[in-house]
């Protein structure tokens, strides 16, 4: 087959539903995180809510997309992405459901278990989907998916308070799962249509060169059909773990994306309290300031995507990201004082720029879509431990030393080792390229 670079082709021509599936997805995997913390108040009148229970609720979520993360690429590689997109959207389903049925907060925890479980799937599987239906409009689809995701942050904590105000808090906690159960139905229709069409369909004649096109450099119809095959050359699943686990480039990607996550989770976890004890402001201002920081994401996600996929900004991006959030972090340190400190809060946000290029960055490093998933899965699980794990030692930081000045400094201190990590994963070339350049084989 010649080599050609992808067909440009419409989006909604003949992906209808991949948009769609792709947008519910991407709605579902924050709105079922950020629906619980705010209606915890409401819940704990029902029944009590043990500090270490609402601790564990707080870790769940980096923990179980660590360990999904493991475990996804193993189950896609027997299902495929669209089943397993199924099995994710289902299981985040029936959890949101069993939130809102919880009987105590043990019940609670696992339903939140289940969740999370379904949204860790759902977070290996959304690069590789992009890049299997849309490897002509990368750069479009990943700001849509960012975007959505970041939208779905801000609206949960907006409607939970009032929704639990008047129809109490289950139906507050359940309603989400509204928008994870039509999340399946995209998914279910096109494998339903593909059975039927392969069903039909003559079987295609071998490729007599014996070499595997290259995704990156066909059709979107060659992609899909590359995708949705067993690729006999390929690696099993285990191999290409082993593999990627001896390439500097996937260790820096996982590098850069545990930054972004500890951030995030360190953020929500502690930037109130830093900015009651340390900045001196009120618990009130420590809540919009929060969402100051989060707010940051929605324009991160917008125009990130669209300018490393376009103008290969990723070097540039990053060292914004990480030195903005430093000097926010320095300002908190040495400068918490309330009258500035909004302006702290929106530089630290600028780690923000940071999620949505690991993302892009899962997408365009891997080759082939196989291999998306096996970065993906060990990227994220690898990022996730390091974001179970920061949020956890502040907290003993904090305590240890009576203050808030030692886990700032060391938030610095991640964001600056951070950098290098980013400089080579904006380096131009994919871990395949960088597996075969290793060790001179094929991947």
């Amino acid at each position: 087959m010649t080599s050609r670079g992808p067909e440009v082709r419409p989006l909604w021509r003949g992906r209808t539903l991949a948009v769609l599936g792709i947008v519910l997805v991407a709605f579902s995997l924050r709105s079922a995180v950020a629906s619980l913390s705010p209606v915890v108040d409401h819940v704990a009148r029902d029944f009590p809510m043990p500090s270490a229970v609402v601790g564990l609720i707080g870790t769940a979520p980096p923990v179980c997309f660590a360990l999904f993360g493991l475990l996804t690429p193993l189950i896609e590689r027997r299902l495929g992405l669209e089943r397993v997109a199924v099995i994710a959207l289902g299981a985040v389903t029936v959890g949101l459901v069993a939130r809102g049925l919880a009987v105590d907060s043990s019940t609670l925890l696992i339903a939140t278990a289940l969740v999370f479980a379904g949204v860790g799937m759902a977070n290996i599987l959304m690069p590789p989907l992009v890049k299997k239906y849309f490897p002509d409009r990368l750069g479009l689809m990943m700001t849509l998916y960012t975007t959505v995701m970041a939208f779905s942050t801000f609206l949960p904590p907006l409607v939970a308070v009032p929704a639990a105000d008047a129809a109490g808090w289950r139906v507050s906690l359940a309603m989400w799962a509204v928008f994870a159960l039509a999340g399946t139905i995209p998914w279910i229709v096109m494998l339903l249509r593909t059975r039927s069409e392969a069903a039909a369909a003559p079987a295609a004649p071998a490729d007599p060169s014996g070499t595997a096109p290259d995704p990156d450099r066909i059709s979107f119809e060659d992609a899909t059909a590359l995708s949705t095959g067993p690729i006999v050359t390929a690696p099993s699943s285990s191999r290409v773990f082993s593999r990627l686990a001896r390439i500097p480039l996937a260790w820096t990607l996982a590098g850069v994306f545990g930054t972004s996550a500890s951030m995030a989770y360190t953020a929500f976890a502690w930037l109130p309290t830093i900015l009651v004890e340390h900045a001196g402001t009120t618990p009130q201002q420590a809540g919009l300031l929060l969402s100051l920081f989060a707010f940051t994401g929605l324009p991160a996600s917008l125009i990130v995507p669209v300018l490393i996929v376009r103008f290969r900004a990723t070097t540039a991006l990053y060292v914004i990201g990480a030195l903005g959030a430093v000097v926010g972090l320095l300002g908190l340190l040495l400068v918490p004082a309330p009258s500035v400190v909004w302006l702290w809060v929106l530089l630290y946000g600028l780690a923000g720029l940071l999620f949505p290029l690991a993302l892009v960055l899962i997408s365009i490093r891997a080759r082939e879509p196989e291999t998306a998933v096996a970065l993906s899965g060990f990227v994220q699980s690898t990022g996730y431990v390091l974001a179970a794990v920061f949020p956890f030692l502040l907290g003993v930081l904090h305590t240890t030393t009576g203050g808030w000045q030692v886990p700032l400094i060391v938030l610095t201190a991640l964001l600056v080792a951070s950098i290098p990590a980013g400089v080579y994963a904006g380096r131009h070339v994919t871990v395949e390229a960088a597996w075969e350049r290793r060790n001179g084989r094929r991947w």
